[in-house]
């Protein structure tokens, strides 16, 4: 099978979102820095282009955070070529296996799980990044940004307008949606 690697821009300046014609990986790997990718040999690779400030995977793509002072144009396809070799070569994402989807807690809990499972983590991944739910305490929802959400301008927006409404439609109990600092 040959691969082939092509980017998109995200809604974040400094992520750039590599998508490869293969699946990487069943959910999602945050390594937002160097020592986080200590068990994955495809971060720990990545890692060591001094230009490359964060690595987040999801099932067919890799978006990779830059350092400030990078210019995408200068470093794009010098990484396009290395995500193309070390999908080729099988690099490992992660070193232990990842089990299946589990959602815990109350049923409203495992509603709100689910809502966040099926309709807004495609959306979110859609702009490389990802969502994770923490926590359902009286009425407020906490989540986590990842990816080129983390950090993202745009983020705030998409977290009110999008998540929150649509929760809130979908589970009258929900009063507010708010995302954990990382």
């Amino acid at each position: 099978m040959t691969i082939n690697v092509y980017t998109e821009q995200t809604p974040n300046p400094a992520t750039m979102k590599f998508m490869v014609n293969k699946l990487l990986i069943n959910g999602s790997e945050d390594f937002a820095t160097k020592e986080s990718a200590e068990h994955s040999p495809f971060a720990k690779e990545l890692f060591k282009f001094n230009f490359v400030n964060g690595v987040f995977f999801a099932s067919n793509f890799v978006t990779i955070t830059k350092a400030e002072d990078t210019d995408w144009a200068d470093i794009e396809p010098i990484l396009k070529e290395f995500v193309k070799g070390a999908v080729e070569s099988e690099y490992k994402i992660k070193e232990e296996t990842t089990e299946a989807v589990n959602f815990e807690g109350t049923e409203l809990e495992i509603k709100i799980q689910q809502i966040l499972h099926d309709y807004v983590r495609p959306a979110v991944e859609q702009d490389g990044g990802a969502i994770t739910y923490k926590s359902f305490d009286e009425g407020v929802v906490t989540v986590e940004l990842r990816g080129s959400c983390s950090g993202c301008p745009s983020s705030t927006i998409t977290l009110k307008s999008g998540i929150q409404n649509l929760l809130q439609r979908m589970v009258p109990e929900v009063k507010e949606v708010v995302s954990e600092a990382l």
